[in-house]
């Protein structure tokens, strides 16, 4: 990760999206928030996301055999991909072993007969994002995560904690600006003071593959202007 860009909006409306990210040709890594859905480039489904939903689900529904049997197949898939993925680190070349597997895992649990209230939410949810749960096998670099993005807003969270009320839109807006030189100083092993003192006005990032999102924050594609503040 490169770098963190914050922006408020008003509301949760993701219009703004398709205007923000025209142009960005690498893979989106974000939650399933459904704003993300109609952006037009590549995406990647966080699958840690994904996990937690199922755990939460498995133990509201302990005797539900059908949505365990999803979460089953599913597990059975991933493992041997996350063992991949710490042996050889997000490599292409090295995960699409695993392209055949979870192809077949996402056409069998479309095809299940299912009844139960929890199993038929994960059969709709496959079928809407499967391929986009396994993007990151086609890709070097591409994380079947969004945990860079939810690291970030770590930071805006502790802020709004104490700050939540006390704020205007001008005051938020200007401390989101200095949070997001402080976060891509940290990552690119820089000083946030000597950057502040150098003149700079923006961040000249490396290309990058993935770009990853969350509900209220993201990272950015390619530079971060703070001329304006």
């Amino acid at each position: 990760m490169s770098g963190a860009y914050y922006e408020c909006r008003d509301s949760r409306n993701g219009q703004f999206l398709t205007e923000r990210l025209k142009g960005f040709g690498g893979v989106l890594v974000s939650d399933f928030f459904t704003a993300y859905d109609s952006i037009a480039c590549p995406q990647q489904k966080c699958v840690i996301h994904l996990i937690r939903d199922m755990n939460e689900d498995v133990e509201a529904n302990p005797f539900d055999a059908e949505l365990k049997g999803i979460v089953e197949a599913f597990a059975s898939i991933m493992r041997p991909i996350i063992e991949t993925v710490d042996r050889y680190g997000l490599t292409k070349s090295r995960l699409q072993k695993h392209k055949t597997a979870a192809m077949g895992f996402i056409e069998k649990v479309v095809a299940r007969r299912v009844s139960t209230e929890a199993a038929t939410k994960y059969q709709n949810r496959i079928e809407k994002y499967g391929q986009r749960l396994f993007t990151f096998l086609d890709f070097d670099g591409v994380p079947w995560n969004n945990n860079n993005a939810e690291h970030a807003i770590k930071a805006f969270a502790r802020y709004r904690r104490f700050a939540d009320g006390r704020f205007t839109k001008k005051s938020l807006s200007d401390y989101l600006v200095i949070l997001g030189v402080f976060q891509t100083c940290e990552y690119g092993g820089g000083k946030v003071l000597d950057f502040l003192r150098s003149g700079e006005t923006s961040f000249a990032f490396p290309s990058m593959t993935g770009l990853g999102l969350g509900q209220h924050e993201g990272q950015c594609a390619n530079r971060t202007n703070v001329r304006e503040q």
